[in-house]
């Protein structure tokens, strides 16, 4: 299989290549990045001189190098994307060029060059916030972000396309990733690096917005079971079934870290603040995907890869 992965350099994109490439070494990866602040070259350096692992330097609006990149290719899957909600309230025209306008340049190349899967890489925000239950594929779209919105946007064109063009589109939402690799300004790393430098934890409001936590390793393991099994045209979701309230992560995260909660601070909320996300996983459990179901491990892991890495992470806080 020859597959291009756009966002290889970011969080969840550089932690699915190299799970391919140890699950399938035969498997020829393409890697088209901006290399934008969150793209970083050094999160695949172990892999760098891997013989069927090519990266190249790109826009995913730059329709040519789009165009003459995935000919050839069997699927393309979109993990590029502006995907910080506070950056999108600040500013939220770069997730609109990159998240929508992006999308429609990738459709195109797979309408006009026969791929055979575009996977599109989405999120639980498209659905909104939910008080009680979980949010099902079926479910209306209710973005409250910028970001959000423009997610929103880019899964109802892949819709379109699927519905008037048969492109076979897929589409994965998955809740809140951590693990490796993971920039520091998203909540667990940037607490964790925080923690590490003895300096504040900033808590929005009271702390009690609700998210479903995935580990990044669950979360690839799941978009691969949708590549390989899952039916064009449909949604899954991808949750880890952890719901934990943000002053209650952050707790844990102290406490596995031996730090003081004199460290917490609460700070004045976020505009549009969804208060919880819940996803209904049995679509994709139906596929035979499962998450690990060891959220305290994880979370373990995850605060030593930080602690062992601390000159991956220094420098891009420093910015």
């Amino acid at each position: 299989m020859k597959i291009l992965i756009t966002g290889g350099c970011g969080f969840i994109g550089s932690n699915f290549i190299r799970y391919m490439i140890k699950k399938y070494p035969a498997c020829k990866i393409i890697n088209l990045d901006k290399l934008t602040y969150a793209g970083n070259k050094e999160n695949l350096k172990d892999i760098e001189k891997n013989k069927n692992y090519k990266f190249v330097k790109g826009d995913i609006r730059d329709e040519k190098k789009v165009s003459k990149l995935s000919k050839g290719c069997d699927a393309i899957l979109n993990f590029a994307a502006e995907t910080h909600v506070d950056r999108s309230i600040e500013d939220p025209s770069d997730f609109i060029k990159t998240n929508v306008y992006g999308t429609y340049v990738l459709l195109e190349a797979v309408r006009k060059n026969r791929i055979k899967r575009f996977v599109q890489i989405s999120t639980d925000e498209t659905y909104g916030s939910i008080i009680k239950g979980e949010f099902k594929e079926t479910d209306p779209l209710k973005p409250n972000s910028p970001y959000a919105s423009s997610k929103a946007s880019a899964d109802l064109l892949c819709r379109a396309y699927f519905v008037t063009y048969k492109t076979p589109t897929i589409i994965t939402r998955s809740s809140n990733n951590f693990g490796p690799y993971q920039y520091p300004e998203k909540i667990i790393p940037l607490f964790i690096t925080n923690a590490l430098e003895d300096k504040k934890l900033p808590v929005y409001a009271d702390g009690l917005n609700v998210r479903d936590w995935l580990y990044v390793e669950d979360n690839c393991t799941g978009i691969n079971t949708v590549l390989r099994k899952g039916q064009t045209g449909e949604i899954y979701n991808i949750g880890g079934g952890v719901e934990l309230p943000n002053i209650k992560l952050t707790r844990r995260i102290l406490n596995i870290m031996g730090k003081p909660e004199s460290l917490i601070k609460f700070v004045k909320d976020r505009p549009g603040h969804d208060k919880r996300y819940a996803l209904n996983c049995d679509k994709l459990k139906g596929l035979g995907w499962h998450p690990s179901g060891n959220f305290e491990s994880a979370l373990r892991k995850t605060v030593a890869w930080y602690t062992k890495n601390k000159t991956w992470w220094e420098k891009l806080k420093a910015k």
